[in-house]
């Protein structure tokens, strides 16, 4: 059957009794990625904000600024990193509610630190939930204003603003970008 087939259906959580999750089509799932249907994690991809945006879904995130599961995630998975004891722990639960249908080794493309050199994930704040058109539109206006030399360089600077897909207000780091 085809992914269409699936419209307005839901699915259960697999290890939240009584949590019921939408089926929504999404333009980013396409069968030449995989399967063509994948989970969405609102709190933590533009692609997914979007869908959950679409269809006003909560865009809660149970992942801390630390990369910790919160207590929202549940006792079994709180205070565990997420890329690590807590990936094991999930797996043990999908295996305990019988709804793990396979298990295998994935090298994940994974931002990474600069300084650290370790994997990040990408977490929604507040921040995030503005109107990035509003944000790129000032951001563009406010260096129109700037005196640059030489003058081309302004031009890449515009250029690049306007090709910029994710808009962040603040990282929210405390030691600075490069």
């Amino acid at each position: 059957f085809s992914g269409a087939d699936l419209a307005d259906g839901s699915c259960a959580h697999p290890t939240i009794p009584g949590r019921v999750s939408p089926l929504l089509p999404a333009n980013h799932v396409t069968m030449t990625k995989g399967t063509g249907l994948v989970h969405t994690a609102p709190a933590h991809g533009m692609e997914d904000y979007s869908v959950a945006s679409h269809h006003q879904l909560p865009t809660d995130c149970i992942v801390d600024e630390s990369g910790y599961f919160t207590e929202a995630a549940g006792p079994e998975l709180k205070n565990k990193n997420v890329l690590e004891e807590g990936n094991e722990a999930v797996i043990k639960m999908l295996q305990a509610a019988g709804s793990l249908l396979k298990e295998e080794k994935y090298v994940h493309s994974y931002p990474y630190d600069w300084r650290t050199k370790k994997p990040m994930i990408i977490r929604a704040s507040k921040q995030w939930f503005v109107n990035t058109a509003d944000v790129k539109a000032a951001a563009q206006d406010v260096l129109k204003k700037v005196q640059v030399i030489p003058t081309s360089a302004a031009n890449r600077m515009l250029e690049m603003l306007d090709r910029r897909t994710f808009w962040c207000i603040s990282r929210q780091r405390c030691w600075g970008v490069p």
